[in-house]
């Protein structure tokens, strides 16, 4: 288990590190990745649903 003052002291010295800017960027590209993806699924899966819908009772008339 990590001591509270190991985890402020790594937490200092991350946000000090000239990497930090650069991993919260990325960060951030990936949560907005990750946001596009998931709308652009549940997009398809809408379309896809309502096709699916469609043909099936389709099938049944006939």
């Amino acid at each position: 288990m990590i001591s509270l003052r190991r985890a402020a002291r790594w937490t200092a010295d991350f946000l000090k590190a000239e990497d930090g800017p650069t991993a919260v960027e990325y960060a951030v590209m990936l949560a907005l990745i990750v946001v596009a993806c998931l709308a652009a699924i549940t997009s398809f899966g809408q379309n896809a649903n309502s096709t699916f819908s469609y043909v099936g009772s389709a099938i049944r008339v006939k």
